[in-house]
């Protein structure tokens, strides 16, 4: 890997990691009753294992926001046998164990195959994969996992699902990354009984010659990092005063037409609409305060299962497109940094619902057939 360098750890010395009112238009429903079916579709040290302690609860230590309380929070309220420093700890490990097989490639010629028409993948997307789920497995054999490249692996019956995306996060990320465009990330994120509990992305920032890396990390109720420094969404509660983002799939139908109009109309009235191609990456820089929005439709469980975690626990605010309550298996979703999100919603809520009604499915999709959920 020569001169590059995978910047982390979030590790510190002491035995912790450190890893306006609703408008009267539009009222977000908080509280949903899901009924989910399956869709089966260089080298670096690291730290040692940390020894494993019982638990079966933990505190939320992060006090919500009145803005925050206004939705139904994503993240995990327990972990259960499995402390959660330890999760988080894994996901961190795994998370730079891919970025170092990114960070390998980067630089070198790419071999692309594709899954569609301009859906493509690379041999690093495999290799991250695989050197992820290497990590995963050693620490918890018996815990279940759901990869962009492998599908499901693993006991349908644990109560942990691993959501892995090696290297794309989103509908370009690949994309990006085949063509040395700064905008691409691994991402890790482990749900318990279906809501995340711990998170990590490394990001990779740079370009063609000077790739870096930054790695967000963020547990429930532990609150979101950068490279071991704490941070915390914007305080933004103006849209003509925000920077958003967004994001289109590969399939041009009705949902995609509707996020176009979205695009134009936010253009308009932002200081613009950013489209990057990596939601992970997106959801991080919401959470450091950077932009103060995102959302797109069709994203997959691995897309968002650590950004989300990442944005809420930096303060921000995570629902579906239309405002009812999130989960990893939705079909939308839009983040913020919580003081715009009703003012979003004001104009995404609606067209979401206008899509829904003409039977466009944005459904849940994507969870493990027998995977135990707390919705």
């Amino acid at each position: 890997m020569g001169s590059r360098s995978i910047i982390s750890s979030s590790i510190s010395p002491s035995p912790l990691l450190r890893f306006s009112r609703t408008p009267n238009s539009f009222s977000p429903k908080i509280s949903p009753n899901l009924s989910f079916f399956g869709t089966n579709h260089a080298t670096h040290h690291l730290p040692p294992l940390i020894s494993q302690t019982t638990t079966s609860r933990f505190c939320t230590k992060a006090v919500l926001s009145e803005k925050q309380q206004q939705y139904q929070r994503v993240g995990a309220q327990s972990t259960g046998a499995v402390p959660l420093k330890e999760l988080l700890r894994v996901a961190e490990v795994a998370a730079r164990k891919g970025a170092e097989v990114v960070m390998d490639a980067v630089n070198k010629p790419r071999n692309i195959t594709y899954k569609g028409l301009t859906d493509l993948v690379t041999d690093t997307d495999k290799m991250s994969e695989a050197a992820i789920l290497r990590v995963v497995k050693k620490n918890f054999e018996e815990h279940l996992i759901l990869g962009e490249e492998g599908g499901v692996i693993g006991n349908t019956s644990s109560d942990y699902l691993w959501c892995i995306d090696p290297l794309g996060v989103d509908q370009d990320g690949t994309t990006n990354f085949a063509h040395g465009y700064p905008s691409f990330a691994v991402s890790v994120g482990v749900l318990f009984r279906g809501k995340p509990a711990a998170a990590a992305v490394v990001e990779f920032v740079g370009g063609p010659m000077c790739w870096n890396t930054r790695t967000f990390t963020a547990s429930s109720g532990g609150g979101s990092f950068c490279n071991g420094q704490k941070i915390h969404a914007s305080q933004t509660d103006q849209i003509e005063r925000s920077l958003l983002i967004t994001g289109f799939g590969y399939e041009h139908d009705d949902a995609w037409l509707t996020n176009f109009n979205l695009f134009k109309e936010f253009t308009d009235i932002s200081r613009g609409v950013r489209r990057l191609g990596a939601a992970a990456v997106d959801m991080c820089h919401v959470a450091l305060g950077i932009a103060e929005a995102y959302w797109e439709y069709r994203l997959k469980p691995w897309d968002m299962a650590a950004g989300v975690l990442v944005v809420e626990e930096a303060g921000g605010a995570v629902t579906c497109m239309d405002g009812e309550g999130f989960t990893v298996f939705d079909r939308s979703v839009i983040v913020s940094n919580g003081n715009l999100h009703a003012k979003l919603l004001e104009r995404i809520g609606p067209a979401t619902q206008k899509l829904k009604s003409n039977g466009i499915d944005l459904s849940p999709w994507f969870k493990p057939e027998n995977y135990h959920t707390d919705f």
